[in-house]
């Protein structure tokens, strides 16, 4: 007669070996059977991430589309609404909040560099290594080109043009100015050495969550009289009327 204790321990052992064989799978991204896999696989539904059919939601979707007219916290102004096609609208309309010190210039021309550059080329002469292979690029500094002024160059960064692809998802408002203050450097003579020469203010302008996107403004200390301080006993040299807004013009 078979003891207990083997009789147990064969029983223990017969259903490890089951349990082994099982999850075994011959298709390599099978994951067999999974000891607790909720431990692995989250009950809660994660938006970006799809497992299975969700019999829940619309679409068998764990994200779900946001309502129309949503926007995300600090993006109000990320995009300016002007339609992609409609770049004249966006030179007589937009206005350049930021002012041309050295630390912008410097940044746009950074980020020229990093966004713009390989097509376009280091001196805005459509030179680059994709532009010089695929032609077509313009030169900043020739023709209507050179007139471009920073509002018109704000509205193709965002919505692209032609054979440009759009810029909007990569660059936030701020930095699209700041690209557009570097490109009319280039659209005098195509010589990035000229940078110092359009430096037009010690300070930064203010800027305000409808220019920037967010609430991070600038401040400039011409238009704000208490600086440092709360601005008690202070009010606007036009009320009513809010502040006029610069284009960021070179003369």
């Amino acid at each position: 007669m078979m003891s207990p204790s083997l009789k147990y321990g064969l029983s223990a052992a017969s259903l490890a070996l089951s349990l082994g064989v099982v999850s075994c799978s011959p298709d390599p991204n099978s994951p067999g059977v999974e000891y607790a896999p909720e431990m692995y696989e989250s009950i809660p539904y994660e938006p970006l991430r799809q497992i299975s059919f969700n019999s829940i939601n619309s679409f068998g979707i764990n994200q779900r589309t946001p309502a129309i007219g949503t926007v995300p916290r600090g993006k109000l102004a990320y995009y300016d609404h002007i339609p992609k096609d409609s770049v004249r609208i966006a030179e007589r309309t937009l206005r350049n909040p930021y002012a041309y010190t050295k630390a912008n210039l410097q940044e746009g021309q950074v980020l020229f560099t990093r966004y713009c550059q390989h097509c376009h080329g280091e001196k805005g002469d459509g030179q680059g290594p994709v532009g010089a292979k695929f032609k077509g690029v313009p030169n900043y500094s020739t023709g209507a080109y050179k007139t471009m002024n920073d509002g018109h160059i704000y509205h193709v960064i965002e919505w692209g043009r032609n054979r440009m692809m759009p810029h909007g998802s990569q660059v936030n408002p701020e930095e699209r100015w700041k690209i557009a203050m570097y490109v009319r450097v280039l659209q005098q003579n195509n010589d990035p050495a000229d940078l110092p020469k359009f430096v037009k203010a010690d300070a930064p302008a203010g800027a305000t969550s409808a220019s920037s996107g967010d609430a991070s403004a600038m401040t400039d200390p011409s238009n704000q009289k208490a600086e440092g301080k709360a601005n008690a006993d202070t009010q606007s040299e036009t009320p009513g009327q809010g502040d006029k807004a610069r284009n960021g013009k070179m003369n």
